[in-house]
C-alpha cells in the first residue's frame, strides 16, 4: 500500500508544479497561462513543460508570461515576448520553416543517404570476384610456406 501511495504521488507531482500564488484571479486569463505554458520548454528540465516543471526558472517564465497576460498581450504577442526574450529553445515544438527546415530534414535525408550508400556497397560485394585463380593459390601457398 505504501508503495501505492508512493507512485501516485510521484505521478502526480506536476501537478503541484504551479504554485496557488502564481495563478490568475481570472479563471479565463489563466486558463490560457496554463494552455501557453504547456508550449514553452523549461530550460532547466529539456523536455518538460514550464507548466509540468518544479525548477525556480520555469516559476519565474510562468510568473513572466503570466504578466504579458495581464498586460493585455494575445497568445501570439506572450509566446513571441517569450521567444525574443529566451530564444526558440523555449519552444517545445519549434517552427519548421527557415533555418529550423533544415534541421527538421537534415535526419531523414541523411538516413536515406546512408541506406543508399550501404546499398551499392553491399551490391559492389556481391559482385565482386570470389576465391583465387590457381596462379593466386600457388603464390599464397609458396608465401606461406606449406
Amino acid at each position: 500500500m505504501k508503495r501505492l501511495v508512493i507512485i501516485l504521488m510521484l505521478l502526480a507531482s506536476p501537478l503541484w508544479a504551479v504554485d496557488p500564488k502564481e495563478m490568475l484571479d481570472d479563471p479565463v486569463l489563466e486558463e490560457r497561462a496554463r494552455t501557453l505554458s504547456q508550449e514553452l520548454r523549461c530550460p532547466v528540465c529539456r523536455n518538460e513543460s514550464i507548466d509540468e516543471s518544479n525548477a525556480a526558472l520555469s516559476q519565474e517564465l510562468r510568473i513572466v508570461l503570466r504578466e504579458r497576460m495581464l498586460a493585455g498581450d494575445t497568445d501570439q504577442e506572450a509566446l513571441d515576448f517569450m521567444v525574443a526574450r529566451y530564444g526558440e529553445f523555449v519552444m517545445l515544438r519549434p517552427d519548421t520553416s527557415g533555418a529550423n527546415l533544415i534541421l527538421w530534414l537534415a535526419a531523414p535525408v541523411l538516413l536515406l543517404i546512408a541506406l543508399v550508400i550501404g546499398w551499392f556497397t553491399i551490391r559492389a560485394k556481391r559482385s565482386a570476384p570470389e576465391g583465387l585463380s590457381e596462379a593466386e593459390k600457388a603464390e599464397l601457398e609458396k608465401i606461406l610456406g606449406s
